[in-house]
């Protein structure tokens, strides 16, 4: 059944999509049987995303810690990336979603980076929202690269370091001109956010689910947008400043 919400829907979601090796264990499957399965439900995440309204999504697909996994299960997950980009970016173009990677790409093939451009330009006019994904990502890589652009601004006299702050980095990183999320979600039962947008998490609602995202459906995450209604964010405020009961 799905949840009534209260109010719209975060206007940006964030989500670690964990459990998919777990899960195909459990049912006496090899990983990568939890990969493809797990990647089904990402379809059905961002098609009940956009008929919500979200405007942004954000999926940490491939963290830059993964590439130190098995090389035959990074070599499969390439494998399945590559498979299904042409067909999900036309897809995604006709329910006018952009498309955009962030992260490192140099490791990446030169097959699978053409691959990622060319989605990208066929959807870089669509509106209706903007799924983010995060391949090769770090947050601290995210950070260092942001910093090392500022720098380089710094010493070319382009900028004074006095004119280094937080939103000039914020312009440098990975998520530029997106709002930050307002709601983070990470499946599986594990209670970190594993150097994932370490910037653009620093008032975000954290929610953490124990359900192995290839479980993870439509109610799951309508379950997610329900308890983030019922949150209250304060950006420093207190309760009755945000509720405008603050006394004189």
């Amino acid at each position: 059944m799905t949840e009534t919400h209260t109010g719209a829907p975060p206007a940006h979601i964030a989500i670690i999509m964990d459990g998919n090796g777990r899960w195909a264990k459990s049912r006496g499957m090899i990983r990568h049987a939890g990969h493809k399965a797990g990647f089904d439900t990402a379809r059905t995440v961002i098609e009940h995303c956009t008929a919500l309204g979200v405007r942004a999504l954000t999926l940490f697909t491939f963290s830059s810690e993964n590439w130190q996994r098995p090389e035959t299960e990074v070599s499969r997950l390439m494998e399945l990336f590559m498979g299904a980009l042409g067909k999900e970016a036309r897809e995604l173009h006709e329910n006018g979603v952009r498309l955009r990677f962030i992260g490192d790409r140099t490791a990446f093939s030169d097959k699978l980076r053409s691959g990622m451009a060319e989605a990208e330009a066929l959807t870089s006019g669509n509106t209706r929202m903007l799924l983010n994904i995060a391949m090769g990502y770090g947050g601290r890589w995210d950070i260092v690269s942001a910093a090392r652009r500022l720098a380089g601004d710094v010493a070319a006299g382009r900028l004074k370091p006095e004119q280094v702050d937080e939103p000039r980095l914020a312009a440098a990183l990975s998520l530029a001109g997106v709002t930050d999320p307002d709601l983070f979600i990470r499946t599986g039962g594990e209670r970190r956010i594993s150097n994932f947008l370490l910037w653009n998490l620093a008032y975000t609602e954290l929610y953490f689910s124990d359900v192995l995202w290839p479980d993870f459906g439509e109610s799951a995450l309508d379950e997610a947008i329900a308890w983030f209604h019922s949150r209250q964010r304060r950006f420093g405020k207190t309760g009755e400043q945000v509720e405008g009961r603050e006394r004189a």
